[in-house]
């Protein structure tokens, strides 16, 4: 998609999945990784990598342990910004918006079609807390695993999420700082799209 092409395009989330789909063949690894920021109910930020499982009519979709630290602000604060960066294209895109939690039935779909270490880890895992050692944390997902030796149950505060686009920002990068930026803004009846100075 040239620059003609993505200042006629009117479906943002459209040419986000295209981008995904050429940053699949192009970076190294994990092309679904985004910078996800949020913040405390009185505006502390903070930032971390997430990796983007879906992007559907829901949002764009990641899955976490609701008592982390992000799951607590997505808590008390229920909006967030993700951040794409493909440095093989010379792309990012910027997604912004309120977050809804995702049914507890795709929770568990998500979490049973990963490998059963992930699967442990993350039940055992009582993330963003203090740790007293990395032995005891191997020591914890051993007893787990012995006391379950069939499915690993997900634990209820392991959660899918979704960042529903209000603002979508497109960013290719040009020479001499002369990047093409268009920003995206979701309407009643659809994006209306603007360019937007580097």
């Amino acid at each position: 998609m040239d620059v003609r092409e993505l200042e006629a395009a009117t479906d943002p989330v459209a040419v986000f999945g295209e981008w995904l789909h050429e940053a699949e063949a192009s970076e190294l690894n994990d092309a679904n990784a985004a910078a996800l920021a949020t913040a405390t109910s009185n505006g502390l930020p903070s930032v971390r990598m997430v990796l983007v499982k879906q992007v559907d009519e829901r949002g764009f979709c990641f899955y976490t342990n609701a008592e982390s630290r992000k799951g607590r602000e997505l808590e008390a604060n229920p909006r967030a910004a993700l951040c794409f960066h493909w440095k093989s294209l010379r792309r990012q895109v910027r997604v912004e918006g309120p977050v809804v939690e995702l049914p507890a039935a795709d929770a568990d779909t998500y979490f049973h079609s990963r490998g059963r270490e992930s699967q442990l880890g993350s039940a055992v895992s009582l993330q963003s807390r203090p740790l007293e050692s990395r032995d005891r944390l191997e020591e914890m997902v051993r007893e787990f695993a012995e006391s379950h030796p069939g499915e690993v149950p997900r634990p209820a505060r392991w959660k899918g999420y979704a960042v529903v686009p209000e603002r979508i920002e497109l960013w290719v990068n040009g020479e001499h700082r002369l990047h093409d930026r268009f920003e995206f803004v979701r309407e009643d009846d659809g994006w209306v799209g603007r360019r937007l100075y580097p």
